[in-house]
């Protein structure tokens, strides 16, 4: 069985370095970047093109309307299938991403209550009448390592949070499984880590290239088919700030340096999110200093 996962940060170089690995071992990928599943968000997403995937084979792209929600439980049991699906038939499994609770929710299994509709309506009604940015320092207050990994913007992950604190009595967090009973033990973890400086002039050049490609072409186009609807969706970085600069919220400018700021803090939240699962190897260097270890260690254990 060879199951790789390679996560980290946005703007490491994940989705590339998994082509490579996926052409040296033939092998597939899985996506675990929790808005490229939803179709049309492509430039805002740096979800590869048909082209840039070089005849690699992607799954859990493109499979949502951006009307429709997401949730870990719903991607869990679609990438468990898909991982099954693959690593039965002998392909090498390389899932890459960089949404922390979905990584985790493949390997390890996640133990949250369903929802209760009358204190979810509570939490909603307190967002509206406080604010998100409130709403997040009450995360905060109860649950600082959640509070880390769930942006402000996003209302309906803070909302969930704070449900499920309600509901078990315990942090968010705390209804995480511990390390050590994988579903996957014998799959290999890879972080792809980058200095600080450098990670944020890469971010910088990214959000600039995302607007030159066309991005806010591309929410104007979203924003046609629902994307206010969609409360997952329209909470992702880059499209709330383009949304308020069409409502006459922000200049131009002004969003796409917020974009910027945003996803910087993002990075961070991952890193910190990443850095408490001890069992990724960190990798440095070029890509293809990364891809040689990757490789050694994996062929070296199949």
């Amino acid at each position: 069985m060879t199951l790789i996962f390679i996560v980290g940060a946005t703007a490491t170089g994940k989705s590339d370095l998994a082509i490579k690995v996926a052409q040296k071992l033939q092998g597939e990928v899985v996506n675990a970047d929790s808005m490229q599943l939803y179709k049309g968000m492509d430039v805002g997403t740096a979800k590869l093109s048909k082209n840039e995937r070089q005849g690699i084979e992607h799954y859990l792209i493109d499979i949502l309307e951006v009307t429709e929600d997401s949730s870990a439980a719903q991607y869990q049991a679609l990438a468990r299938a898909k991982i099954d699906e693959l690593l039965l038939k002998g392909i090498p499994t390389i899932v890459v991403g960089g949404t922390g609770l979905y990584v985790k929710s493949i390997l390890d299994d996640l133990n949250f209550p369903d929802t209760n509709e009358e204190v979810r309506a509570r939490l909603q009604r307190e967002c509206e009448s406080i604010g998100a940015l409130a709403l997040h320092a009450k995360l905060a207050k109860l649950d600082p390592a959640a509070a880390a990994a769930i942006p402000a913007q996003n209302s309906r992950r803070v909302i969930r949070a704070l449900e499920v604190i309600e509901l078990t009595g315990r942090p968010f967090t705390a209804n995480l499984p511990r390390q050590g009973s994988s579903r996957y033990p014998d799959a290999k973890q890879f972080g792809l880590v980058m200095d600080r400086e450098k990670l944020s002039d890469v971010i910088s050049n990214r959000v600039e290239r995302m607007w030159e490609k066309g991005f806010v072409a591309e929410v104007r186009e979203l924003l046609a088919k629902g994307l206010r609807e969609g409360k997952t969706a329209r909470a992702a970085l880059g499209y709330s700030q383009i949304i308020r600069f069409l409502d006459g919220e922000l200049s131009e400018i002004e969003a796409q340096e917020d974009t910027k700021r945003a996803t910087r803090q993002y990075s961070r939240r991952q890193e910190t999110w990443f850095s408490r699962d001890n069992r990724i190897t960190w990798l440095k260097g070029s890509t293809e200093e990364r891809l040689e270890k990757i490789l050694s260690t994996t062929i070296s254990n199949r």
